[in-house]
C-alpha cells in the first residue's frame, strides 16, 4: 500500500509539473503578414546562398602552404593531398610574394575560365582579380587565400558531403521584437578592432562605428565591422551560445547607418558563421566588446550535422 500511495503522490507531482509548465510556456508572438513574408524570403535566400555549388557547404579542404613548393593532388603521391579532384593536378611554387602554378600534362583546368596550358601566377583573394582554378568540368575550384603572414589553397566542389547530404537550417520563431532600430555611434575615421579567428590569428578590421539599441529595460552596445558610409557587419555572441544557437558566435548584416544615424539591426536574421557547417573555413570569433549578457532567442540555430553526412 505504502509503495502504491508512494507511485500516487509522484505520479500526481509529475502532473502538477508538467501542468505549470505548460501554463509557463510564452504565448505566440503576434506577426504581421509582411514581416513573416519578407522573413521567410531572407531564409529562402539565406539557405540558396549556403548551397550553392560554390557556397560555404562546398569546402572540402583548407592546406597551409609551408614550403616553396607543392606538388597536389587527390592521388597518394602528391604533396598536399586533395579530398577531390585530378590524383595529379599541378604544382604551387612561391617565389618572394608571388605564387606559380604550372598544371600537370594532360589535366583539363581552367583558370577564371580559360583554360590553362602553362604556368600562370596564382592571385591570392586580397587581389583585385584572385585566381580561380577549376577542375571537374568546373565543379572544383582552386582558390589561393592569405591570412596574416599566412597563404593557404582553400578546395571547394559541387559534390562535398556536406552539400549532398546538407541537413537543415532551424530558426526561432520569427518576432518583431527583435527587430530593432539602433542608435548609430560613429568612430573616428580610420579606426579598426582587432579581430582573432578561428585558427588564432588577428586581424585589424575597420570599425566604422558601434550600435546601441534597448531591450529588457537596457541599454546594448555592439561593435560594427565596415567602412564608413557603407553596409555594416555585427559578429555577436549572447547567452543562447552552446545552448540553441552556434558555440562560436553568429553574425548579423546591416545596413549603412541612414541620414538620422539610425541602424536596423534585425536579430531575426542572425546566422551561423561557415564554421559550423565545415571544419575548413577561417571564422572570426566576436570580440569581446560584442558579448552579450542576453538571451537573443532569435534567428538562426545551431547546425546539427545529419548522420547520413559521410566521405565520398
Amino acid at each position: 500500500m505504502k509503495t502504491l500511495r508512494g507511485c500516487a503522490v509522484l505520479l500526481a507531482a509529475m502532473v502538477l509539473a508538467a501542468c505549470g509548465k505548460q501554463e509557463a510556456a510564452k504565448p505566440p508572438v503576434a506577426v504581421d503578414a509582411n514581416f513573416a513574408h519578407d522573413n521567410e524570403l531572407w531564409r529562402e535566400s539565406r539557405l540558396t546562398e549556403l548551397l550553392a555549388p560554390d557556397g560555404w557547404t562546398s569546402l572540402v579542404g583548407l592546406h597551409w602552404l609551408e614550403l616553396k613548393a607543392h606538388y597536389i593532388g587527390s592521388g597518394s603521391t602528391s604533396g598536399i593531398r586533395m579530398a577531390m579532384g585530378p590524383p595529379r593536378m599541378g604544382l604551387v611554387q612561391r617565389e618572394g610574394q608571388t605564387f606559380w602554378f604550372t598544371p600537370e600534362p594532360g589535366v583539363s583546368l581552367k583558370a577564371n575560365g580559360a583554360p590553362i596550358t602553362g604556368r600562370i601566377p596564382l592571385l591570392s583573394d586580397d587581389a583585385e582579380q584572385p585566381t580561380a582554378i577549376t577542375f571537374d568540368d568546373d565543379k572544383g575550384l582552386l582558390t589561393l587565400i592569405h591570412r596574416g603572414p599566412r597563404y593557404a589553397l582553400r578546395l571547394k566542389h559541387a559534390d562535398a558531403p556536406a552539400r549532398r547530404h546538407f541537413g537543415q537550417l532551424t530558426y526561432w520563431p520569427a518576432d518583431p521584437s527583435w527587430r530593432v532600430t539602433a542608435r548609430f555611434v560613429p568612430h573616428d575615421a580610420n579606426k579598426t578592432l582587432p579581430i582573432v579567428d578561428i585558427t588564432g590569428l588577428t586581424t585589424d578590421l575597420p570599425n566604422a562605428g558601434a550600435v546601441e539599441f534597448e531591450r529588457d529595460g537596457r541599454t546594448w552596445r555592439l561593435e560594427a565591422l565596415g567602412e564608413p558610409g557603407r553596409p555594416l557587419q555585427l559578429i555577436f555572441a549572447d547567452r543562447t551560445n552552446g545552448r540553441g544557437s552556434y558555440s562560436a558566435g553568429r553574425f548579423i548584416d546591416a545596413e549603412a547607418p541612414d541620414a538620422k544615424g539610425e541602424v536596423v539591426v534585425d536579430f531575426n536574421r542572425a546566422y551561423n558563421p561557415p564554421c559550423a557547417f565545415t571544419p575548413f573555413a577561417t571564422c572570426p570569433l566576436p570580440p569581446p566588446e560584442n558579448r552579450l549578457d542576453l538571451l537573443v532567442e532569435a534567428g538562426e540555430k545551431a547546425y546539427a550535422k545529419p548522420a547520413t553526412e559521410a566521405a565520398p
